[in-house]
Order: C-alpha cells, then sequence, then structure tokens
C-alpha cells in the first residue's frame, strides 16, 4: 500500500536512492550519504513524499521531482504504481526532467504514454560537465482526457 512518507522514513529513502542512482553509470557519486540524509529529509518535510515497499516518489507542485525503485524490485510493479499514484494526485497534469542518457527511465515513462515535450536542459553544476536532460509534460488537456470517466451510452 502506498503511504505518505515523512522524515522518519528518510533513512529508508536514501537506502533506495543510493543503490538506484548508483546504476546510473554516466554518472560519478555526487554526494556523502550524511548529504542525501540532510537532502531528503528537507524534501519530506517540504514537500509530498510517497513510499511503496522498495520505491519512492516525490512531488513538489505539479513536479515529479524523484521516483526511484531499489535496483532489486525493478520489474516488480513499485516504479508504475508510483507513478500511477503521483499522476492521479496531478489531474491537471505534471512534469519532469529526465537524464537523456537514463534508457531505462525513459523506455519506462515513454510505456506509460508519456513522452518528451521537446524543452531540454543542459545541467553542469552537478559533476562539472554537460548532463543532458529532458522534460516530460502531460499536457492538461491530456491528462484530464486521460482520468474522465466515459458517458453511459
Amino acid at each position: 500500500m502506498i503511504r505518505r512518507a515523512t522524515p522518519d522514513d528518510v533513512e529508508e529513502i536514501v537506502a533506495i536512492f543510493e543503490p538506484s542512482f548508483g546504476t546510473l553509470d554516466f554518472l560519478p557519486t555526487l554526494h556523502t550519504h550524511e548529504e542525501h540524509l540532510a537532502w531528503f529529509e528537507r524534501r519530506l518535510r517540504e514537500d509530498e513524499g510517497f513510499i511503496l515497499g522498495r520505491g519512492f516518489a516525490v512531488l513538489q507542485d505539479d513536479w515529479l521531482t524523484y521516483l526511484y525503485v531499489h535496483p532489486d524490485a525493478i520489474g516488480t510493479g513499485i516504479g508504475h504504481a508510483l507513478f500511477e499514484h503521483a499522476t492521479t494526485l496531478r489531474p491537471d497534469g505534471m512534469q519532469f526532467w529526465v537524464f537523456q542518457q537514463n534508457e531505462r527511465a525513459r523506455r519506462f515513462y515513454e510505456a506509460q504514454g508519456w513522452c518528451p515535450d521537446g524543452a531540454e536542459r543542459i545541467e553542469t553544476e552537478l559533476t562539472g560537465s554537460p548532463l543532458h536532460e529532458v522534460r516530460y509534460r502531460l499536457p492538461l488537456a491530456v491528462s484530464r482526457l486521460a482520468t474522465r470517466t466515459p458517458e453511459p451510452i
């Protein structure tokens, strides 16, 4: 069952995040464990966090800022359930950035019917090297159609 994450869940969140982020072999280790704990504690205080088994998601306004599943739990449906939960919570649409090189994540989102909207950005502060990101967004009109109950005939 998906539940709201609180700052008390920060150890569990970081225990999911670190090995999952570690699968992104195009990125170096960026932060220490202690920095991750502080960062995610703040995110869980300020934003909407959700946890399901060995996966979590964080929403900030209409942005999905984090959706991570522990590598041992990939393919179990946890990511799909969290993503569906997020879209249900944002019926007017949401958006998120994905590293262009993160092919697994891009395949996952595109299998859910999402696609890049053409916006791109280059992040250089994280590593000192350019990291290309693409934005995914489900427009308001599409998200309302997707959640609308058909009228009986």
